[in-house]
């Protein structure tokens, strides 16, 4: 009987933990010259990148950034150049939170990094495909997701085929510039 009473505990806990509220998945509108869409954030599973990334996004710091990367069938990429391609300074990166149960499916977002894991600062990218072969391995660190674009999803296919040209050391840069002109949180309704 105890064991009984402590499995419909865990599950009595595990519906309560896994309840949704809009704080627990903030949403950005990013306004681009090529058209709006919304991310929706998982605090829960990204904590620390998600936390980041809406720093960045209170700063302005996205406010005149490019897409400066573009790979048709893969992804879109941003955060790290204005629209003059200078880089942008970030702040300290943000530990890797691959193994958060979260895949590089189609329209996911995600940090960007080199190939040091650790190593995300303000750049991301939106999944254009299913790219399960950037979630972590047991021997290697994944690209780690803290969201998923909502709404716009034709805006970010459009830049997904986009054709390129090389601009500087970027082979995939957008012929047609992708600007990113504002990124602002989306209020979140008020409770009853």
């Amino acid at each position: 009987m105890r064991f009984s009473l402590k499995v419909l505990i865990g599950v009595v806990f595990v519906v309560t933990a896994t309840g949704t509220t809009a704080s627990e998945y903030p949403k950005v509108v990013v306004k681009t010259n090529a058209g709006d869409f919304v991310i929706e954030l998982d605090i829960n599973r990204a904590p620390l990148s998600v936390e980041n990334f809406l720093q960045y996004v209170d700063e302005e710091f996205y406010n005149g950034v490019l897409f400066h990367r573009v790979v048709n069938g893969f992804v879109a990429q941003a955060g790290g150049f204005d629209s003059e391609m200078n880089p942008k300074t970030s702040r300290a990166p943000v530990s890797n939170e691959s193994g958060n149960g979260l895949s590089n499916q189609r329209m996911t977002v995600a940090m960007a990094r080199t190939n040091d894991p650790h190593s995300a600062d303000s750049q991301f990218f939106v999944n254009l495909s299913d790219n399960v072969s950037l979630d972590p391995k047991p021997s290697r660190w994944g690209y780690a997701v803290f969201g998923k674009v909502i709404s716009g999803t034709d805006v970010i296919d459009e830049i997904g085929h986009r054709a390129i040209t090389t601009k500087g050391d970027f082979s995939d840069f957008p012929a047609d510039p992708v600007i990113i002109e504002t990124m602002e949180r989306v209020p979140e309704p008020e409770s009853e």
